[in-house]
C-alpha cells in the first residue's frame, strides 16, 4: 500500500438536504456439521495458521490505496462487491478529480451514483459515501488525522453509528486506513474457521473478531497480514461448495478442531 496521505482535508459544501451520516438507531456454512476433535490447547492454534499462510503465500501489501482516503472509500465501496469492479468505481472517482472529501462531499448524489455504479448497489454506496465525508466534516473538522488520534474503541463506535457502515467496514477503515490493531472478520475467516471446528455457523462478528485479536493484541501489521492472507487463502482454496483442502497451508490443521 502507498504511504497515506496526511494534510487535512477540507470540504467545500454540505451532502444534499435530507441525507443523514447518523443511523437511525449468517454467515451459513455449506458443509455438514462435524464433531470437532479435542485439542490439547483448547484453542484455534492461530500462530501456527498465521505462520503457515506467510510462508506459503508471503506478504499481501494490503489495503492498496494512495492515500488513507481512498482506502476509505474502497473499504465502503467493496462491500457485496468484487475488488475488481471497486477498481473501476474508484478510477472513474480519480478521472472525474472527485477521490478526495471535497470533491465526494460537492458532487450531486445522482453523479456520484453514476461513477461508482461499477461496484453495485451504486444508489446505497453513493448515499454511503456521503454520510461518511458528513461525519468526517462534522465531527473532526474535515481531517482524518484527526479522526484517527481517537481511542480505538471510541472511534470504533462512532464509525458504526455511520449510515452504512458495519463492523466489517469499520474495522477495514480502522486496520487499513488507520493503522489501528483491530481484526477484519469476513465470510473467509468464519468458513475457515468453521470447518477448522474453531466456530459454528451463527459465530458473531464480536466473538471471532475477539478471538484472533486476543491472540495478536495490538500487532497491527499482523492483523493487516492475517486478514490479507485468509483472503487470499479463502479464494484460492476454502471456495463455499467445492474446497481444496488439500493443497491448502491449513489443510493440516483440519482436525485440531476442538
Amino acid at each position: 500500500m502507498s504511504s497515506p496521505a496526511r494534510d487535512r482535508i477540507h470540504s467545500a459544501s454540505a451532502p444534499p438536504s435530507g441525507l443523514s451520516a447518523r443511523k437511525s438507531s449468517g454467515f451459513a456454512a455449506s458443509w455438514q456439521a462435524r464433531e470437532p476433535v479435542p485439542n490439547a490447547r483448547g484453542e484455534a492454534p492461530l500462530e501456527e495458521y498465521y505462520n503457515s499462510l506467510f510462508t506459503a503465500f508471503g506478504p499481501q501489501h494490503w489495503w492498496p490505496g494512495r492515500t488513507r482516503f481512498e482506502v476509505i472509500v474502497g473499504a465502503i465501496l467493496t462491500q457485496n462487491t468484487s475488488w475488481t469492479n471497486v477498481e473501476r468505481a474508484i478510477e472513474n472517482l480519480r478521472r472525474a478529480g472527485l477521490l478526495s472529501l471535497r470533491g465526494i462531499d460537492g458532487v450531486p448524489l445522482e453523479k456520484l451514483g453514476r461513477l461508482v455504479r461499477p461496484s453495485g448497489y451504486f444508489r446505497q454506496k453513493a448515499r454511503k459515501l456521503k454520510a461518511f465525508c458528513e461525519f468526517l466534516r462534522q465531527d473532526y473538522g474535515g481531517s482524518l488525522r484527526r479522526m484517527f488520534r481517537t481511542p480505538t474503541i471510541v472511534l470504533r463506535e462512532k464509525l458504526l453509528g455511520v449510515w452504512g457502515i458495519g463492523p466489517e467496514t469499520a474495522d477495514s477503515i480502522l486496520l487499513y486506513a488507520g493503522g489501528h490493531p483491530v481484526f477484519v472478520v469476513d465470510a473467509y475467516t468464519k468458513r475457515m474457521l468453521a470447518r477448522h471446528g474453531w466456530t459454528n455457523e451463527n459465530a458473531r462478528y464480536e466473538d471471532v473478531r475477539w478471538m484472533v485479536e486476543r491472540k495478536f493484541p495490538g500487532e497491527t501489521q499482523r492483523l493487516n497480514e492475517f486478514h490479507a492472507l485468509i483472503v487470499h487463502a479463502g479464494k484460492k482454496f476454502c471456495s463455499r461448495q467445492d474446497p481444496n483442502c488439500g493443497e491448502c497451508p491449513l489443510g493440516r490443521y483440519l482436525d485440531q478442531g476442538r
